[in-house]
């Protein structure tokens, strides 16, 4: 038998210069890719990290309901006990007086009236005479008694036939204004006299009227 050799395939060595043209483009290639994804690295974090977060819905209970008060019994108060009045007793006092006098009264002369000459109007002059009181109200005034006011006023009164004072005039005052005007503002309106009288026939006359005002408590 013949020797024969059997032919290996004889393996073929690497190119070293082949090898590293690989090498530089895929480490060219890689650093593209880092480049290229570099920047886009954080908005693509927010993404997921957005897609990733998810809102919780969390349920919230109502509250349980308040309970309501228990109705209010409004009492009434107790009343206090009558506080006993204790009435102070007054002092007689006497009031004040206010009256017409006599006292120091002047009696008018009486003068006849003249008789009736031709020319004459048919009205007789008033004379002078002591007239007597029908009504003589007097009221002490107010302010008089504040203030302590008295004395006595002296007046000079118009009288008419029907015993109505129509003219009052304070001949003497009492030394306080306020007690003179009083006086003869009140003759005027309110008192009444008995008209004097000539021949039968009422007639007018003048009278002297004294007024007392008099504090007799002090």
């Amino acid at each position: 038998m013949s020797s024969a050799s059997l032919a290996v395939a004889a393996r073929p060595h690497p190119d070293a210069a082949r090898v590293a043209a690989l090498s530089a483009a895929i480490a060219l290639n890689l650093a593209a890719l880092l480049i290229l994804t570099r920047p886009l690295a954080p908005q693509a974090l927010a993404l997921v990290h957005r897609l990733t977060t998810v809102p919780q819905v969390v349920l919230i209970e109502p509250p349980p309901p308040v309970p309501q008060p228990p109705p209010i019994e409004l009492k009434p108060l107790p009343h206090p006990p009558p506080m006993p009045v204790r009435v102070q007793p007054h002092p007689d006092v006497t009031p004040p007086v206010a009256t017409p006098s006599t006292e120091g009264t002047q009696p008018m002369p009486v003068v006849t009236p003249r008789s009736a000459t031709p020319g004459d109007t048919g009205t007789a002059a008033p004379v002078e005479a002591t007239l007597a009181y029908r009504s003589a109200p007097l009221q002490f005034p107010l302010q008089a008694l504040r203030q302590h006011l008295q004395g006595t006023v002296l007046l000079r009164v118009l009288v008419d036939e029907t015993g109505k004072p129509v003219q009052v005039e304070v001949e003497q005052g009492s030394g306080h204004l306020l007690l003179d005007r009083s006086a003869r503002e009140q003759v005027l309106a309110h008192w009444r006299f008995q008209p004097a009288m000539v021949n039968g026939h009422a007639v007018r006359a003048w009278a002297r009227v004294p007024v007392n005002f008099v504090l007799r408590n002090l």
